[in-house]
């Protein structure tokens, strides 16, 4: 029987509601802050965790703590094969085509640094380039600074525009012959814009030209598919994507992390050693020195349990809707300016208001129980562009709710009345 238009809206509206009722599952959202609800709204800096992820995390302590791989005992045998089936849940959250194609390191930061280090060391030389954004964090500007420094290349930025969206025009023009890599966020922490990172990954692989896309403020709002994507690198952080912090991941192909040397060395990331001589461990072993956060790997793998169950794509639909009620109530706020209105965003509203510093307005709100970021979300360069020393920013998760987005938006006509 053929599905109804009417069928197919009842269905969307079903998983809508479900997405609205997890918020119960994060306890931390329970608890009230200087006598008033917690409100919040700094989702971009680090997700809240739902009550399953804790669970695992004090689960493996209780009853799985052991040292993985090599051991031969019962726990040790129990918490490696743990271990590596999160891996196997981040390939199939990806749609990676491999498991060795995901490697665990510490974070987003770590997972470019690594790509930096161990590529961009062995494939970047003096007068090559090293393509990235002016909307990138902090993260993935200094580690390809010091590179071009020690290697005598030059780092190009490709312009943003008055919305926050990347200039295409002038993306294609700074593609280059000696451009060795792009490296690309996916969505901007500071102004939430979202890239199209599909087609950039496309004319540079039209030169030959491999691309990292830093997927931290992606991978918990929407569904990532690395080998739809394209590209060739991709990290992402589990703290943001409600996770424990101190976990991330680098997805990389398998024919760049082959020829890659190894980023850090030690235990675990060889095959054999002598004095002589040693041989490093197959994929992805090799980029896994020494002993790994274990238990922020299952709690990780609990993570990816729970995005999966609630459907990706209802919680983009729901947090569009959240951005869209906050921005149409922040625009009415006399004095307010929006920095970073891109066709397409994801759920970060950065603003400014006339005459009021952005940390006096984060104090004010916090007064109310209400957590926003203030300052320059470690995008300097940024602030820059927009000709602003920070912003206020709140950014939104789908267990938040429109009522609180009204007690935000009540809280901020109050910083207008009291600083403005």
């Amino acid at each position: 029987m053929q599905t109804t238009t009417a069928q197919t809206d009842q269905a969307l509206m079903e998983r809508f509601q479900a997405v609205k009722r997890c918020r119960h599952h994060f306890p931390l959202l329970r608890q009230r802050v200087n006598g008033k609800p917690l409100v919040y709204f700094d989702n971009a800096a680090t997700s809240q965790k739902p009550q399953v992820v804790i669970d695992a995390i004090i689960r493996y302590y209780e009853e799985e703590n052991s040292n993985i791989h090599r051991g031969v005992h019962y726990l040790s045998e129990r918490a490696t094969q743990a271990y590596e089936g999160v891996r196997i849940k981040v390939q199939h959250l990806l749609n990676a085509a491999h498991q060795r194609e995901i490697v665990f390191v510490r974070g987003t930061t770590e997972a470019i640094n690594l790509v930096a280090h161990s590529y961009g060391r062995t494939s970047v030389g003096a007068g090559d380039e090293v393509l990235i954004s002016a909307m990138e964090h902090h993260s993935n500007i200094v580690p390809w600074q010091i590179l071009c420094g020690e290697k005598g290349a030059a780092l190009r930025v490709i312009p943003i525009d008055d919305r926050g969206e990347i200039i295409q025009e002038e993306y294609e023009r700074l593609l280059t012959p000696r451009t060795k890599i792009v490296a690309l966020t996916h969505v901007s922490n500071a102004l939430g814009t979202v890239n199209p990172v599909k087609s950039m990954v496309a004319a540079a692989h039209a030169r030959g030209i491999p691309v990292l896309v830093d997927g931290a403020q992606a991978v918990p709002h929407m569904k990532v598919d690395v080998r739809e994507l394209g590209c060739d690198f991709y990290a992402f952080s589990s703290h943001k994507a409600f996770g424990p912090t101190g976990v991330g991941i680098l997805y990389g192909a398998t024919r760049l992390l082959d020829a890659m040397p190894p980023y850090q060395s030690g235990g675990d990331m060889i095959k054999s050693v002598t004095f002589e001589k040693t041989v490093y461990n197959d994929l992805p072993h090799k980029f896994e020195a020494g002993t790994p956060n274990i238990g922020g790997g299952m709690g990780l793998g609990a993570a990816i349990d729970y995005i999966n169950e609630i459907d990706l794509g209802s919680v983009e639909m729901f947090e569009q809707e959240l951005l869209e009620y906050a921005t149409q109530g922040a625009q009415e706020i006399p004095g307010l300016r929006i920095i970073g209105t891109a066709r397409r965003k994801a759920a970060v509203l950065s603003f400014v208001i006339d005459g009021v510093h952005p940390h006096d307005i984060g104090t004010i709100l916090d007064d109310e129980g209400i957590a926003i970021r203030t300052g320059h979300h470690c995008a300097q360069p940024v602030m820059q562009r927009f000709g602003v020393p920070a912003t206020a920013r709140a950014s939104f998760a789908f267990y938040n709710t429109k009522e609180e987005i009204d007690v935000f938006l009540a809280a901020l006509r109050r910083v207008k009345e009291v600083l403005g």
